[in-house]
């Protein structure tokens, strides 16, 4: 009797059970993906066009290009810095917020249809093989030819770039003889620092180009070398730094606040706030404090400076900021590209989000700062900018949000007008050239000079050197310069020295000495003394 019951309810029993995991299922999939029960899930429009394209248009078009324009239109629409990365300048861009590339380590320029050693990178792997300044790369591993009328910038870095521990081999030109060297290609650091000197007995001067991975790393090693040489006031250099990792520039500013004090907070849609607090003793906490910005400071510099500026820590001089108050996440995507995408705001610890307004008019935004310039803005102090909301800090001092960071003391633009005569040369990158040249034929001399402070008075251009430059002009770019007037022979004689302490010293010797004719920098001195 038992089987027989076991046998009649059997079947009804997997039937009660199978119509049960059927509601269930169609329960979960009613609430997670839609309101096609037992379908496959339907393509967007979006993929329907793409694969029209892919398999009915008249000309063949390749899938990569579809993909990414579909994607850059779709970003665009979203905000200016939501970007679409592709893959071949990934490992690029990603290198620069790393900090370092692989390669031999040497700066080269195409000079006369060939490949001009300009500076070799102090412990790189150049160096250690002897490769000096001056040195002309003829060949790479015997059969590629560095030299002619077609070369490219370009070609020539994916030569000489390479996985460690690779060996590349050169042919070279020097003293009109022939050499060979082998390589080893090795990790060639790209500091994030220009420079960290005394630019005073008692004033530091340090400048920050981007917010990179090892960013606060090197700004510890140049705080305790400035502190070692007697620093008591700073000046910190922002200009042109257009930002980077945060975790770099909160980090920094730590070094600057007090206590547990709040730096940055950030907060999306999606994302919930999340406050970036001061969490040690900083090495500067005390200190008279300059920050230098200009209308291309933005982002992580913005956040550095909006909270020095926020807590009365320094006092901030130059122009307003560009004013970037959007934070990215870089996400993998399965072609091997990545997306940049807008995840959240940043906003300074008043509240002040400086993100200047967007609209759907890409172009008009990307040119945002040119109207600046075309309405006077860069030479009137912001006169005619609207402020937007106003904030109080602790101190009582008035500062705004929505479109940067504007600086408690304004220096103008420089305006002096460039003679037509030295346009010429900076078209033509013939100035850069002839220093090149110039300091190959008196090298012996420069040799005598052991400093970037010394160069001025070492190194003073006169009408031998503007005739010399003349002539050079005429040889290599067919630029016919009349007598240069005083205030061109000026600008040009400022200009040569400059780029000698470049070439020499590199972007150590150039701000070391064009710091010596920038305005704001003499201003920055002026408040901290």
């Amino acid at each position: 009797m038992e089987n027989k019951k076991i046998q009649i309810w059997l079947p009804v029993l997997f039937s009660i059970t199978m119509v049960l995991g059927m509601l269930i299922g169609y329960q979960i999939k009613e609430r997670t993906a839609g309101n096609s029960f037992f379908s496959l899930s339907r393509k967007t429009s979006l993929q329907e066009v793409v694969d029209l394209i892919k398999g009915k248009y008249v000309d063949k078009v390749a899938s990569d290009s579809i993909n990414q324009l579909a994607v850059n239109e779709l970003l665009t629409h979203l905000d200016p810095h939501s970007v679409l990365i592709p893959e071949k300048d990934l490992k690029e861009t990603n290198e620069q917020l790393m900090g370092n590339f692989q390669g031999i380590g040497v700066e080269f320029q195409i000079f006369n249809d060939t490949v001009n050693v300009m500076s070799v990178i102090k412990d790189g792997p150049s160096e250690k093989v002897g490769i000096q300044v001056g040195d002309k790369f003829i060949r790479v591993s015997d059969t590629i030819l560095l030299a002619g009328k077609k070369i490219q910038s370009d070609k020539i870095r994916q030569l000489l770039r390479g996985i460690v521990g690779t060996k590349v081999k050169i042919s070279l030109l020097r003293d009109g003889k022939m050499i060979d060297k082998i390589i080893e290609r090795g990790v060639i650091p790209v500091p994030s620092i220009d420079v960290a000197y005394m630019i005073t007995p008692t004033i530091g001067f340090l400048r920050i180009n981007r917010f990179a991975d090892r960013t606060f790393e090197e700004f510890m090693r140049s705080m305790e070398q400035l502190q070692k040489s007697g620093m008591k006031q700073l000046i910190l250099d922002l200009r042109g730094n257009g930002g980077g990792l945060m975790k770099e520039a909160t980090a920094i500013a730590d070094e600057f606040l007090s206590d547990d004090k709040l730096i940055v907070y950030t907060e999306g849609d999606h994302i919930p706030r999340f406050d970036f607090r001061c969490k040690k003793e900083g090495c500067f906490e005390t200190g008279k404090l300059v920050v230098l910005v200009d209308e291309t400071s933005a982002s992580a510099s913005e956040v550095l400076s909006g909270a020095l500026q926020d807590w009365d820590r320094a006092t901030i001089i130059g122009r307003r900021t560009f004013g970037k108050g959007l934070v990215q996440q870089q996400f993998q995507l399965s072609d091997g590209s990545a997306v940049r995408l807008t995840v959240a705001r940043y906003f300074s610890p008043l509240g002040r989000n400086i993100q200047k307004p967007y609209g759907k008019n890409k172009l008009e935004y990307d040119e945002e700062l040119l109207t600046r310039y075309q309405h006077g803005s860069m030479q009137k102090a912001d006169t005619v900018i609207p402020k937007g909301k106003a904030y109080k800090t602790p101190a009582g001092h008035i500062v705004y949000g929505g479109g940067g960071i504007t600086p408690d003391v304004f220096v103008p633009i420089d305006t002096t007008q460039i003679s037509n005569a030295l346009m010429k040369l900076y078209y033509r990158n013939t100035l850069n050239n002839f220093v090149y040249q110039y300091y190959l034929q008196n090298r012996v001399q420069f040799n005598t000079i052991k400093t970037a402070s010394n160069l001025l008075k070492g190194f003073t251009p006169g009408n031998k050197e503007l005739d010399a430059l003349r002539s050079f002009a005429a040889m290599h770019d067919s630029l016919k310069l009349d007598n240069f007037s005083a205030v061109e022979a000026s600008q040009i004689q400022q200009r040569l020295q400059i780029l000698m302490a470049r070439q020499i010293w590199r972007v150590e010797g150039y701000f070391e000495v064009s710091n010596q004719f920038d305005l704001a920098v003499k201003k920055a001195i002026s408040v901290v003394q």
